[in-house]
């Protein structure tokens, strides 16, 4: 008889997350290039020319830094923090499973603020922790009822409370304030803070702000910087907490064609402001032209949004053999639901077009 796995992982669920599935696309007899993905909330524009010249440069031949110390170094800059306060990952959900891995023991509590990133619950169950969910409601546009999460806090001891500011999919920044009060009343909790698509919210303030001990910060240089093929992002924390997932960590996580986009990306801070601005522009003209067509748009922070479809998964499927994908966010717990994300103006209009086509048929 062979050997079992783990009995938690035999009941697992996978989490759901948008960009293409490549295995459904060639059931169904289409090709990536021909799809506009509106699934994906990445900077549309694409990666800043820098990176691409840093990419040809790039020795991939020999092993990368494994301690990225060039980017890390160029990230402490920029932040006017220590090097020792950032770590690198493959991508924020790699630094995620290290903050499981590191913190997180078997029936440990951990608390979620739903709806939110399927990552946050996979890798608290796969330490075996007791997971419990605050879920904000649509009624309330999906803002954080402060209050609630305050006494959820209260009636028992959390070793981590994971939130992401701005919200994914719902694009809801939680107020600072907040935050820094749950943190100083609860010392003995790690609070991990998802701020992956903090750039795309015009003016948003980080939780790095607070200077908190017990603050874990994550960021992506996937989004904004449009690289998410490569696979980057970056951890900041005290020390000690860094220390923690550094020692958790596989060898050589971060290739070299990672950190040399990196360095370029942050060097190039005009290209991702210029962007991003453009971005902030299309998604006017966007929601603007969705709502003209009769769709409820949720109000959002970031370039991505919530829209009312009725039926998610039926309305992505149609859109799809039209050329378009968007985000069924039924594994947000929102089957009523899709997430867009504001593209290039071109590329909004395709799928505006593709709504009318629908719209004709019906």
């Amino acid at each position: 008889m062979p050997i079992k796995p783990r009995s938690i992982l035999l009941n697992m669920l996978q989490a759901h997350h948008g960009a293409f599935d490549f295995a459904e696309l060639e059931r169904l007899g289409l090709h990536p290039e021909e799809i506009i993905d509106f699934s994906a909330n990445i900077n549309a524009y694409g990666p800043s020319p820098a990176v691409q010249k840093s990419l040809e440069k790039t020795n991939y031949k020999d092993y990368p830094d494994r301690e990225s110390l060039a980017l890390r170094r160029a990230l402490a800059s920029q932040l006017g923090l220590s090097k020792e306060q950032i770590l690198l990952g493959n991508g924020t959900a790699e630094l995620l499973w290290l903050t499981a891995f590191a913190y997180i023991r078997p029936q440990d509590r951990v608390l979620i603020l739903a709806p939110t990133f399927g990552e946050y619950e996979r890798v608290s169950r796969l330490m075996d922790a007791r997971v419990s969910s605050y879920q904000a409601e649509a009624t309330k546009g999906f803002a954080v009822d402060i209050t609630e999460v305050t006494q959820r806090l209260h009636d028992a001891d959390y070793r981590i409370v994971f939130l992401c500011s701005p919200n994914n999919p719902t694009g809801q920044i939680l107020p600072l304030d907040a935050l820094s009060a749950w943190a100083g009343a609860h010392p003995e909790t790690l609070f991990v803070v998802d701020e992956a698509y903090l750039p795309f919210a015009d003016g948003a303030t980080s939780a790095l702000s607070l200077g908190l001990e017990n603050l874990l910060i994550m960021r992506s240089m996937t989004k904004d910087y449009a690289i998410a093929g490569l696979r980057l992002g970056y951890a900041v924390g005290a020390p000690s907490v860094i220390g923690a997932l550094r020692a958790s960590r596989p060898p050589w996580n971060v290739n070299a064609l990672a950190q040399a986009a990196g360095v370029a990306a942050l060097r190039d801070a005009e290209y991702l402001q210029s962007t991003l601005a453009k971005i902030r522009a299309n998604k006017k003209d966007f929601v603007r032209e969705l709502k003209s067509l009769g769709y409820q748009v949720l109000p959002s922070e970031t370039h991505y949004f919530l829209m009312n479809v009725g039926n998610g998964k039926n309305f992505r499927s149609r859109l799809l053999r039209e050329g378009v994908q968007v985000r069924d966010c039924a594994s947000f717990g929102l089957p009523e639901y899709v997430r867009l994300a504001t593209r290039l103006p071109e590329e909004n209009e395709r799928l505006l077009k593709a709504l009318r086509n629908i719209a004709a048929a019906e």
